[in-house]
């Protein structure tokens, strides 16, 4: 009886440990990078920067030293739809809504250094565009690399401000407007139910956001572009 125990026995566990090496080989959502359309939603952080670009001959502003961009942290939410058109090739578009914060740092000559810093806070719609390419699955693990364009509206833009002539109430005016090409990279993990990714893409901006109002914030600026990197994951079914 005993060795009868013991033979079913060995036999339950090697059944198990079959069971458990196939599942572990064929990995979880077997089927993913056969369906043609996935979706989902996307949580991230934002460091939203400027390219600043000074006029020529910057020393006709009088006491203005220099002008740099100090970036600050937003976040974004966002609904994830991806296309596959191959398969490690899809069509990724993510539209999203973001809450960035810029700074733009004026260093004027005097006895001591006086600093102005000018605060930029925007409420984007982002509707980016992006091509990925995704390696080959191994187990329950993937990566890919990712490019692509973006449109941006910005829905706090204050471009139609009225001018102060006080330079402490002046602002740095923002048309609403963007276009921008994005590149990026991640690593995606197929757990039970659903995949878990994590990214990393840069954005930049190609208009020159920067609205002139004849004062010293945007005259001594030639031209502005948005910079942002975005770190965020993603939940996808």
């Amino acid at each position: 009886m005993n060795k009868f125990v013991k033979y079913n026995l060995v036999i339950l566990i090697a059944l198990v440990s079959f069971k458990t090496v196939a599942q572990d080989h064929r990995g979880n959502l077997p089927t993913y990078y056969k369906e043609r359309l996935h979706f989902g939603f996307t949580l991230g952080v934002n460091r939203a920067n400027f390219i600043v670009h000074p006029v020529p001959h910057f020393e006709r502003f009088d006491t203005l030293k220099s002008v740099t961009s100090v970036p600050k942290y937003g976040f974004n939410l966002g609904i994830v739809s991806e296309l596959m058109l191959h398969q490690y090739i899809t069509l990724r578009f993510i539209p999203n809504l973001s809450f960035a914060e810029r700074n733009i740092q004026y260093d004027f000559q005097g006895f001591d250094t006086i600093v102005r810093k000018k605060t930029i806070e925007s409420t984007f719609l982002n509707f980016p565009l992006n091509l990925k390419l995704r390696s080959k699955r191994v187990g329950n693990f993937g990566a890919y690399i990712l490019a692509g364009g973006s449109y941006s509206l910005d829905l706090a833009s204050k471009r139609k401000a009225v001018t102060s002539t006080d330079p402490n109430e002046q602002i740095v005016k923002l048309k609403r407007d963007d276009f921008g090409y994005e590149v990026g990279a991640g690593a995606e993990f197929y757990l039970e139910y659903f995949k878990f990714a994590i990214e990393g893409k840069l954005s930049i901006g190609t208009r020159d956001l920067l609205i002139k109002d004849n004062t010293v914030y945007s005259n001594s600026i030639d031209k502005l572009n948005s910079k942002v990197f975005l770190i965020s994951i993603t939940f996808e079914g």
